[in-house]
């Protein structure tokens, strides 16, 4: 399934995509007992999940408010507060290699970015006026669908809901000034995700997945998750050792090389550019620089 959080007539509500992938279902007109926002909906587990599979199954067409354009609605992060947003760091090896300050890590290394980051597609990415040094990067992101603690890697699979892009903005001369990561990382607007959420049953290898960012048509970054140095049930077996991972929470797994920060010379974003990233088997996440 393909899950959007869209807004309609002021309202916040959920979608799952038709089979043409042109049109929304809004799952409460068609059920109205189903959740009505994303982190309800996860929470709910495998018989609400197999609700809505069913609804995307079944209707095939409809007219409004069933059945809805794409083209004609604002679509917003799949998940508007995530509880936590954990962002691995170093995990590609291309990344690693473009990174002259770099070496392979022992261990998975995380950073956090905070719920009020978030955005979605086509919402502006704010440009502070404490950076000039403003970075992009391409993530594929994991949304976390049962409670994790101390799981092991050979269950990780089955407490995982789907699979998201997210778009881990840096101000990288406020990163470096006294290693100041967090703050970096979380200026509002810097964390861009979506444009949907793909459940486990239809992207089912995350571990070859093609990754792309663009800006103003330009590619900048061209990986693939294959080049992970820690795999996924690695990176999530050694988060849900250390703390409880919860419904809906959001974990990335780094970007490939070609960050602007480590290009020659290098390239920022400013004011204006068109930020688009790609995922194979999700779809596109864009935004302006404002």
């Amino acid at each position: 399934m393909r899950l959007y959080t869209f807004a309609q007539a002021g309202r916040t509500r959920i979608g799952v995509a038709n089979a043409d992938q042109d049109c929304l279902i809004d799952i409460g007109v068609a059920d109205p007992s189903l959740p009505g926002d994303m982190l309800s909906l996860i929470a709910a587990e495998q018989p609400v999940w197999e609700k809505v599979r069913r609804i995307a199954e079944t209707v095939r067409s409809g007219k409004p408010p069933l059945v809805l354009p794409l083209r004609n609605l604002t679509v917003r992060a799949p998940i508007l507060r995530p509880g936590k947003i954990l962002c691995s760091g170093i995990n590609y090896r291309s990344h690693q290699e473009e990174n002259p300050a770099a070496t392979i890590p022992s261990e998975p290394f995380f950073f956090a970015k905070l719920p009020s980051t978030v955005i979605g597609t086509m919402e502006p990415i704010l440009y502070p006026a404490r950076t000039e040094q403003l970075d992009y990067e391409v993530e594929l992101a994991v949304v976390v669908g049962k409670t994790m603690h101390g799981t092991s890697e050979a269950k990780i699979r089955d407490h995982i809901f789907g699979y998201t892009i997210l778009h881990d903005v840096s101000a990288r001369d406020v990163q470096f000034r006294d290693n100041q990561i967090t703050l970096a990382k979380n200026f509002d607007s810097f964390c861009p995700i979506g444009p949907c959420i793909v459940t486990t049953d239809e992207l089912k290898d995350p571990e070859s997945i093609a990754l792309r960012s663009y800006v103003n048509g330009e590619l900048r970054q061209n990986g693939s998750t294959a080049e992970w140095i820690f795999p996924l049930n690695r990176l999530l077996f050694f988060l849900s050792g250390i703390m409880t991972l919860e419904p809906g929470d959001i974990i990335s797994t780094g970007t490939p090389a070609g960050v602007g920060l480590f290009r020659k010379p290098p390239a920022f974003l400013k004011p204006g550019d068109v930020v688009r990233l790609e995922a194979e088997g999700i779809g596109s996440l864009e935004n302006v620089v404002s």
